[in-house]
C-alpha cells in the first residue's frame, strides 16, 4: 500500500494550525469557521428538502384522505345515474381497489337563529379512514340512533363557528332539486346529532364539509334512486393517478370522465410543487457560498506555509504533489462539513419529530407545524454535491500553490 505524502500534509494542515506564531492561531479559527459553514449549508439544506418532501406528502396526504385517488363524475356537473354500474365497471379496471359513492352538495345548516352557516353536504357510506383518524371527539358513527336521529360529522373549525358540540341538533335546509321540473319546491330539510368532530388543520375543507350517511343525503338533496354526485376511486399501492385515471376514463360513457386528484385540486398540488422545486434551490445557495469561502482559506494557508512549499519542492515534491495537497485540504475541509452537517441535521429533524420545535400558523399551511421525512438519497446526493463544490473551490488555491519557486518560498522565511 503507498502512502500518499499529499494526504498526509493535508490531515496535518486541517488538524491544526496552531504554532508558536499568533497568525495560526488565527488561521484555525477561521478553518473552524470555514468547516462550520460547510456543515450549516448541509444541515440547512437536508432539512429544507426533509421539510418540503413532508409538507408535500402530507398535503397529498389530506387531500387524498378527502377526496381518493381518482374521482369520477359527471362532465356536466349533474348527477351520476345507475351508479351501481358504473361502480361494478370501475372495480374491473387494473389498480383500482375501492369505488365509493359520493353525495355532495351545498345546503344550509342551522343551530339557531344565528348560527347558520353555508356548507357542503358529504354523504357516504361510511367515513373516510383518513377522517376517523383525525377525529378529536366523539365517534364516525352516522346511522341513525335508538331515537331515529342520524348523526354527522362536522370539522372543529366549523362546530366551534357554531357552537356545536357532540349531541348538538342540527338541521340541513337544501334548496336542490333533481326532480327536473321549473316549478318552486319548497326547501327539503332533515335534522342530524353532532356524532364527530374532526381537526386536518386544512381550513378550506374543514370549514366547509360535513358528513353524513349517503341515503340521507339522497332523501335531503332529492335524487333519484341510483344518482350520486361521484364515486371515489381509491387505488392499490404503486399505482400512478393519472393513468389509472386514464385507464377508467376509457371504460366509462359520456358523459361520465374520471379526474386524478392532482386535476381535481390543481391549484394546490400546483403551490406544493412550487414549494418543491423553489425553496431547495434557494437553500443550496448557502451550501455554495460555504464552499466558496473555502477558496479564502485555502489562500490564507497557503500564504502560511509558503516556506513549507518551497522546502517540499526543494526536496523533489512536484507541481502536482504540491497542487493535491491543497485540493485534498479542500476535500477535508468539505467532508467535515458535512459529516457535522448531517448530523447536525439528524439531531435537529428528530427533535422536530418528536417536540415540535418549528411550529406553523395552520390557516396559511394546513399544518400546525413543520412536517419531517428523512430519505437516505437526500443524505448522499447533497454529500456529494458539496464535495463537489469543495474540491473546486479548492483547484484555484492549489494551482497558485504549485507556481511557488522554491528558491524564492525559502527566502521568504
Amino acid at each position: 500500500m503507498s502512502f500518499n505524502i499529499a494526504s498526509f500534509i493535508a490531515k496535518r494542515y486541517l488538524k491544526g494550525a496552531e504554532g508558536k506564531s499568533e497568525g495560526r492561531q488565527f488561521l484555525k479559527l477561521v478553518t473552524f469557521i470555514t468547516i462550520g459553514g460547510v456543515s450549516v449549508g448541509v444541515a440547512t439544506l437536508i432539512l429544507a428538502l426533509s421539510i418540503v418532501r413532508g409538507f408535500s406528502q402530507e398535503i397529498r396526504a389530506k387531500v387524498i384522505g378527502f377526496g381518493a385517488h381518482v374521482q369520477v363524475e359527471s362532465i356536466r356537473d349533474a348527477p351520476l345515474d345507475s351508479y351501481s354500474e358504473l361502480r361494478h365497471l370501475v372495480l374491473e379496471v387494473e389498480g383500482v381497489e375501492t369505488a365509493d359513492p359520493v353525495v355532495q352538495e351545498f345546503v344550509l345548516l342551522r343551530r339557531s337563529s344565528v348560527n347558520i352557516e353555508g356548507v357542503s353536504i358529504w354523504g357516504t357510506e361510511k367515513l373516510p379512514t383518513y377522517l376517523e383518524s383525525a377525529l378529536i371527539e366523539g365517534t364516525s358513527d352516522l346511522h341513525e340512533n335508538a331515537a331515529g336521529r342520524p348523526g354527522l360529522v362536522i370539522g372543529a373549525k366549523l362546530a366551534k363557528t357554531m357552537g356545536a358540540e357532540i349531541g348538538t341538533l342540527l338541521t340541513a335546509f337544501s334548496v336542490n332539486t333533481m326532480s327536473g321540473t321549473n316549478s318552486f319546491s319548497p326547501p327539503r330539510l332533515a335534522q342530524f346529532e353532532v356524532r364527530g368532530i374532526y381537526e386536518t388543520s386544512l381550513a378550506n375543507f374543514d370549514e366547509l364539509y360535513v358528513f353524513v350517511d349517503l341515503d340521507r343525503s339522497v332523501d335531503l338533496l332529492d335524487y333519484a334512486p341510483g344518482q350520486v354526485s361521484r364515486l371515489d376511486i381509491r387505488l392499490k399501492p404503486n399505482y400512478d393517478y393519472t393513468e389509472t385515471a386514464d385507464a377508467i376514463d376509457a371504460v366509462l360513457e359520456f358523459p361520465a370522465i374520471a379526474r386524478p386528484i392532482t386535476d381535481v385540486y390543481r391549484s394546490l398540488f400546483a403551490w406544493v410543487k412550487l414549494q418543491e422545486s423553489i425553496i431547495p434551490l434557494v437553500i443550496s445557495i448557502i451550501v455554495f457560498v460555504a464552499a466558496i469561502n473555502i477558496v479564502g482559506t485555502l489562500l490564507m494557508i497557503i500564504l502560511e506555509k509558503t516556506s513549507e512549499m518551497g522546502i517540499l519542492a526543494s526536496f523533489g515534491a512536484t507541481a502536482k504533489t504540491r497542487r493535491r495537497i491543497f485540493v485534498y485540504l479542500g476535500l477535508y475541509v468539505g467532508l467535515s462539513g458535512v459529516v457535522i452537517g448531517e448530523v447536525l441535521a439528524l439531531a435537529l429533524a428528530f427533535m422536530q419529530l418528536r417536540f415540535d420545535i418549528i411550529p406553523l400558523p395552520a390557516e396559511a399551511y394546513y399544518m400546525s407545524s413543520a412536517p419531517i421525512a428523512l430519505h437516505w438519497l437526500d443524505f448522499i446526493w447533497v454529500a456529494a454535491i458539496t464535495l463537489i463544490l469543495c474540491a473546486l473551490s479548492s483547484y484555484i488555491p492549489a494551482r497558485y500553490a504549485a507556481r511557488i519557486e522554491p528558491l524564492h518560498a525559502i527566502r521568504s522565511r
